[in-house]
């Protein structure tokens, strides 16, 4: 077997391994949100009261995003996603037990805030990890690697939909999808690599055939790999960090992901629900709802890489806010519950793309992806985190449906930041 046939082994490898982590954190959030209602019912909550309760996740993740570059940076996303997924597995089985078996809405507070803190980091490392295999396969794969994150989430709430339908109790059906994720996203991580590839050069160099690139201007510098930036230079990474907030089109895109980023996770807590309260349907058919929300989106970040290939990344971009907004809008003043739907599979395709490309524009500079990445993923979170619980608190004074009218005004932003998306040479 020749040097090259050995590498692109390795690389597609690398590659399965990240599907692999995408997909079990899309499996991981909807298991427990196609279980919402089931556990609305059972500790018999008020709209707000579940708002209140999305927010103690909420809070677990903002901590854990805000802190995921250095994090990142210090551990390398390999351990990241590794520790994230076992978190993430104990907090679905905590949230379980807490529904079933104790029948309190503080256990199932604190499984969902162990949720939140294992997945923020877990997110934004696989950002990182996918924006490295990207960079080795030489083509855009990202929407993909999200669109696997999707498949996850159908595969989630179809598994949620028929929980629901069967009458499973939550505890067993969260803490089987828990040992899932935790066993699947452990072993596939023993092939990730991007804590020990070669950061590309800043500079024009060519190699020297040992462990040093030969710099036109000072002579050979030496290979530095990742590994060795996260373990020796901790205050050089606290830098890279501060001055990522301090870039102008980092932030931008940030905001360009909030209002996407909000409209997919309005979705996530609140179709469900929407559905069922705002709609007339059962319990089962609001996790079926989202299941068509998910499928349209993935779908949606699937055909993204040909999109993309095709007419860039502005007007795809402006494309998908647009549909947002209009599935949206359709969403909440549909007549009749069939059109409810066909509007749940038009705001899936306008939520897919936003956050792949904007994780894919935040890493257009490899040595400055990881810190770049975090920032845009903690912004984005903010919104897909902090949003829908607040949206909780709106409900009680307009109802679920028409709470959902607040994200247009972000999605409208999105699209006014679009051009902010486009490639740096």
């Amino acid at each position: 077997m020749t040097a090259n046939t050995t590498a692109a082994a390795q690389v597609t490898a690398w590659r399965n391994a990240v599907v692999v982590a995408y997909g079990a954190s899309g499996l991981a959030f909807a298991s427990w949100v196609s279980r919402l209602p089931a556990i609305r019912d059972g500790l018999e909550l008020t709209p707000g009261n579940v708002g209140l309760l999305l927010l103690c996740m909420t809070l677990g993740s903002f901590v854990s995003v805000s802190a995921s570059g250095l994090i990142v940076l210090r551990l390398g996303s390999k351990r990241t996603i590794r520790a994230g997924a076992i978190m993430v597995g104990c907090g679905l089985a905590i949230a379980g037990f807490g529904t079933s078996v104790l029948a309190t809405p503080v256990a199932v507070a604190v499984g969902l805030a162990v949720i939140g803190l294992g997945t923020a980091s877990w997110n934004t490392a696989s950002n990182v990890e996918g924006a490295a295999v990207e960079r080795a396969v030489g083509r855009h794969i990202m929407p993909r690697l999200h669109g696997s994150f999707s498949l996850g989430t159908v595969a989630g709430a179809g598994l949620g939909a028929w929980a629901a339908a069967a009458s499973v109790p939550v505890f067993w059906h969260l803490a089987a999808a828990g040992v899932v994720v935790a066993v699947s996203v452990t072993t596939a991580a023993a092939w990730f690599r991007a804590d020990v590839t070669p950061l590309p050069p800043e500079r024009s160099v060519k190699p020297t055939g040992t462990n040093t690139f030969e710099d036109p201007s000072t002579g050979p510098i030496p290979i530095v790999r990742q590994t060795d930036a996260i373990l020796e230079q901790p205050l050089d990474n606290k830098r890279k960090i501060a001055d990522a907030w301090r870039d102008r089109r980092t932030l931008l895109l940030g905001v360009l992901v909030l209002g996407l980023a909000l409209a997919e996770g309005a979705a996530g807590d609140w179709v469900a629900l929407a559905l069922a309260d705002g709609h007339g349907q059962t319990d089962a058919a609001g996790a079926a709802g989202y299941g068509l929300f998910v499928t349209f989106m993935t779908i949606g970040r699937f055909a993204g890489t040909v999109v993309l290939d095709r007419f860039g990344r502005v007007p795809v971009m402006r494309w998908c806010a647009a549909m947002a907004v209009f599935g949206l809008g359709l969403f909440v003043f549909a007549p009749v519950p069939w059109l409810a739907f066909v509007a749940l599979a038009i705001w899936g395709l306008g939520a897919s793309l936003g956050f792949p490309v904007g994780m894919s524009a935040a890493a257009d500079v490899p040595a400055k992806a990881a810190a770049r990445v975090s920032v845009v993923s903690t912004i984005g979170y903010g919104a897909f985190l902090c949003g829908p619980p607040l949206l909780g608190l709106l409900a009680e004074h307009v109802g679920i449906l028409h709470s959902l009218l607040a994200v247009m005004v972000m999605l409208v932003v999105s699209f006014l930041l679009s051009p902010v998306a486009r490639k740096v040479a």
